[in-house]
C-alpha cells in the first residue's frame, strides 16, 4: 500500500469539542448549557443565585463561585443575563484580555455597540446576539431556532461550530447593533400579528364560530399575506411607492370604515387597529391615494420629519 493510499484511508480526528463559560443559568442558559453539554463541551456556568446553577453540575458542568472565576476558566465566554445593565455588574472586575465574548442577552442596537466598545478597551473580542427561540427550542435541530450574531467576524468564524450547537446561526454584519436590530424588528412585527390575530379572535367570539374551527383560516390568511413584505422591500429599495399596486392606499382607507363598524356591531374596541389605521389616513391627506401602504413608513421616521401618533 502505498504512502497516498495510507494518507486516503486514515480517519480524520473529531475536533476537541470547546470549553466555554455561561454566564447566567436562567431558563434560556439551563437550555443553553444542556445542549452544549449534551454535545460534549466542557462547561463553566455561574449565576448570581448559585442555588440555580447547582442542577447543571448533575449533568457535568463546573459550577464557579464567582463570575470572575468563570470567565478566567474559558476563552470563550457566552453571557445570558437578564439585561445590560446586569451584564455589567456581572463582568465588573473579571479580567477580559484574550477573551472572547459572547453577549446573549436581549439589549437594544445601541447598548449592543456600547458593550462592545466596552469589551474592546478590556482586550476581548465581542459578539452580541438576538435568540430567535424560546428555551423548549433549543437544542432541537428541527426546532427552526436560531440566533443572529454581529460583530467580530473573526470571533465568529472560529467559534461558529460551537455557537451553533445550541440553535442556527445567522451572522448579520460587523456592526454590534446589527443582532439587536434584526431580533427587534422581527419582534415588532410578530406582535403585531398578534395584535391583529386577538383582533380576529374578539369579533367571532361572541357567535357561533368555534376558535379552533376559526384558527385554520385564520392561519391560511396571514400566511398567504406574509409574502407582500418582498414587495413592500422593493418598494422600499426603490423609493417609489407606486411599484406594482395591487390595492391602492385610497382603497385600503375606504375599506376603514367597515372594519371599524364592525368591530362597533360586535361590542369589541378598536384600540389594536386605529393606530395603523390612523396612520394610513394620514398618508393618504397628504395626496398618496395611488401608492401602496407601504409609503406610511414615512410617517415613522421621526428623524426626518414623520411624528407618529399626531394628527
Amino acid at each position: 500500500m502505498t504512502d497516498n493510499a495510507l494518507a486516503a484511508t486514515t480517519p480524520t480526528p473529531a475536533p476537541t469539542p470547546t470549553p466555554l463559560t455561561l454566564l447566567g443559568t436562567g431558563e434560556m442558559g439551563t437550555a443553553l448549557a444542556r445542549a452544549w453539554l449534551a454535545a460534549g463541551h466542557p462547561v463553566t456556568v455561574w449565576n448570581r443565585t448559585p442555588a440555580r446553577a447547582e442542577p447543571l453540575a448533575d449533568e457535568g458542568a463546573t459550577v464557579a463561585a464567582s463570575a470572575a472565576e468563570a470567565v478566567a476558566a474559558s476563552r470563550l465566554v457566552v453571557v445570558c443575563l437578564l439585561d445590560d445593565t446586569s451584564v455589567g455588574e456581572a463582568l465588573d472586575g473579571a479580567d477580559l484580555t484574550g477573551r472572547d465574548l459572547v453577549n446573549l442577552t436581549t439589549g437594544t442596537p445601541a447598548q449592543g455597540r456600547a458593550r462592545a466598545a466596552w469589551a474592546e478597551a478590556r482586550g476581548a473580542r465581542f459578539l452580541d446576539a438576538g435568540i430567535m427561540a424560546v428555551p423548549p427550542m433549543i437544542g432541537d435541530a428541527e426546532s427552526g431556532a436560531y440566533v443572529f450574531y454581529s460583530g467580530s467576524r473573526g470571533l465568529f468564524e472560529e467559534h461558529g461550530d460551537t455557537l451553533a450547537v445550541p440553535a442556527g446561526t445567522r451572522y448579520v454584519g460587523a456592526d454590534p447593533g446589527f443582532a439587536a436590530l434584526h431580533d427587534v424588528a422581527l419582534l415588532s412585527a410578530m406582535y403585531g400579528m398578534f395584535a391583529g390575530v386577538l383582533h380576529a379572535f374578539a369579533l367571532v367570539r361572541r357567535e357561533d364560530i368555534a376558535p379552533k374551527d376559526f384558527a385554520p383560516l385564520l392561519v391560511s390568511w396571514l400566511g398567504a399575506m406574509a409574502p407582500a413584505a418582498h414587495q413592500a422591500a422593493e418598494q422600499l429599495e426603490s423609493g417609489d411607492y407606486g411599484k406594482d399596486v395591487v390595492s391602492s392606499l385610497a382603497m385600503q382607507v375606504a375599506a376603514n370604515a367597515t372594519l371599524l363598524a364592525t368591530a362597533e356591531e360586535q361590542g369589541v374596541s378598536p384600540e389594536l387597529l386605529t393606530p395603523y389605521l390612523t396612520l394610513l389616513e394620514r398618508r393618504l391627506a397628504e395626496g398618496h391615494g395611488d401608492e401602496d401602504t407601504t409609503g406610511a413608513i414615512e410617517l415613522l421616521d421621526v428623524r426626518r420629519g414623520g411624528a407618529p401618533g399626531v394628527s
